[in-house]
């Protein structure tokens, strides 16, 4: 899996003679592979450069551009010379996003312009292709099961830390590459804070458990958040849970191609603030996800452009009580025209435990 052609499609669009990939998740998307090398995409030729660790695998998985590896003698910098002198570049595209202000001036006396366009990669990530859908369904399957599995595992007395190194064995032993990020698994009042470290926090009866996690497949993320209750919760805590249901489905039914992000939000967090709770939902209704675990586009209060068709956005309303507990419900979705595919599985009503 590669997007050569649609980068270079983009070039001209963008007023560059080539772009210059550097980025480890730019690099994926390029050319499908990741060697902490750089490719430079141009309309008569791309060019990849990496070194001896990753060369082998490159030449075996990198299709659609020359393949170089660097030596001590002719490292990347000088193979970027020549490639912009030999294919006439003049105005080279740069992921500013990513680049170090010291990786920057190094390459400020290559013999061309080196312009901003983080926005032609951003934009082409946004929309996903066919073959990155079918990874993204994987990842999220194999989540779908390890959830199905920690239901069974969980028990009192357990820690936090224990139940994320479970969520991450069954995810890897179900043939995931690596974890998206460090599983959030927020037990009692911890629930409160949305974005938990796992400790040595042992879980009891009546509580609530909140767990995020998620993995990569196929170089594609994915990410889901459920809330279970180990042991009967008390009439608070349905509500609380019903009302980020409710919020949830709500932000489902908004989202589609061409709605606005902040519509999309705002749809959601109506129903938190009519139903008293509306200071303690902070965060947006949900984040692009696909190469890296938040990407562009998303689904907040301060993206009024319109989301486009083929994007893939979480769906995570929450609402946390300090000192209390918290609730978050964590679905993805894949955006079409007349609405939206959910590809997470699990169960989003109240699993009490």
């Amino acid at each position: 899996m590669n997007h050569l052609k649609e980068i270079t499609s983009k070039l001209e669009e963008h007023g560059l003679d080539a772009m210059l990939v550097t980025s480890a998740p730019g690099e994926f998307y390029a050319v499908g592979f990741h060697g902490e090398g750089l490719a430079v995409v141009s309309p008569r030729e791309s060019r990849y450069f990496t070194d001896s660790r990753y060369i082998e695998a490159a030449q075996a998985q990198v299709t659609g551009a020359a393949i170089t590896m660097t030596t001590r003698e002719t490292g990347r910098k000088a193979l970027l010379r020549r490639a912009v002198e030999e294919l006439g570049v003049h105005r080279l595209g740069i992921e500013e996003s990513y680049l170090t202000l010291e990786e920057y001036r190094s390459y400020q006396d290559l013999p061309c312009e080196l312009v901003p366009a983080q926005k032609l990669l951003r934009t082409l990530r946004e929309c996903k292709d066919p073959e990155e859908l079918a990874a993204m369904r994987q990842a999220q399957r194999i989540t779908d099961e390890a959830f199905s599995d920690i239901c069974s595992f969980l028990r009192p007395g357990l820690t936090e830390s224990e139940i994320g190194a479970r969520l991450q064995y069954e995810m890897l032993r179900r043939g995931a590459e690596r974890m998206s990020f460090d599983p959030i698994v927020a037990s009692g009042p911890n629930g409160s804070k949305p974005h938990a470290v796992p400790g040595s926090r042992k879980v009891g009866r009546g509580e609530f458990i909140t767990m995020d996690f998620g993995c990569v497949y196929g170089g594609y993320c994915s990410d889901m958040t459920r809330t279970v209750a180990l042991g009967e919760p008390t009439e608070e805590m349905r509500r609380v849970y019903n009302t980020v249901l409710a919020a949830q489905n709500a932000g489902i039914a908004a989202a589609r191609a061409g709605a606005l992000g902040c519509d999309v939000h705002n749809a959601a967090a109506q129903v938190i603030a009519e139903a008293g709770y509306g200071a303690y939902f902070g965060h947006s209704f949900g984040h692009g996800v696909g190469i890296e675990i938040h990407e562009f586009p998303n689904a907040a209060p301060g993206n009024h452009g319109p989301l486009p068709a083929g994007a893939v956005i979480s769906a995570e309303p929450g609402i946390y009580l300090p000192g209390k507990f918290g609730v978050r419900i964590e679905d993805v979705l894949i955006l079409t025209v007349g609405g939206c595919e959910d590809i997470t599985a699990s169960p989003r009503e109240l699993l009490v435990l």
